[in-house]
C-alpha cells in the first residue's frame, strides 16, 4: 500500500493550488484521510481530515480557504487551497488509515510529501 501526492508548487499570495493523493495496493477499506503540513523548524500539523462518510475537519488557520474532498471509488483525496498566504508554505503530507488484504487490522500510511511555496 502506498500514497502518492501531486500538485505542489510555487504560487504568489492570493493564488490557488490543488493537491491530490492516490492510495494504491491491495486495499480492503480506507477510513479517515487527511492532509498535514510541516513548515521548516516547526512540528507537523493537521490541515484537514475527511471520514469515509464525508465528515470534514479543518485547522482554524485554513477554514474558509481550503476544501478537502475524497473519491471513495478511486481511493483519492484532494485539497483545494484558495487565497494562499506565505504562512501556508510547507511540505504537505497525505495521510490515511488503510486496511489492506495483508493487514486487516489497518495501519496509518503517509505520502512522501509535496512542497507548497507561497511567495511574491
Amino acid at each position: 500500500v502506498q500514497l502518492v501526492e501531486s500538485g505542489g508548487g510555487l504560487v504568489q499570495p492570493g493564488e490557488s493550488l490543488r493537491l491530490s493523493c492516490a492510495a494504491s495496493g491491495s486495499i480492503f477499506s480506507i477510513n479517515a484521510m487527511g492532509w498535514y503540513r510541516q513548515a521548516p523548524g516547526k512540528q507537523r500539523e493537521l490541515v484537514a481530515t475527511i471520514t469515509s462518510r464525508g465528515s470534514t475537519n479543518y485547522a482554524d488557520s485554513v477554514k474558509g480557504r481550503f476544501t478537502i474532498a475524497r473519491d471513495n471509488a478511486k481511493n483519492t483525496v484532494s485539497l483545494q487551497m484558495n487565497s494562499l498566504k506565505p504562512e501556508d508554505t510547507a511540505v504537505y503530507y497525505c495521510n490515511a488509515w488503510i486496511r489492506s488484504i495483508g493487514n486487516i487490522g489497518g495501519s496509518d500510511y503517509w505520502g512522501q510529501g509535496t512542497q507548497v511555496t507561497v511567495s511574491s
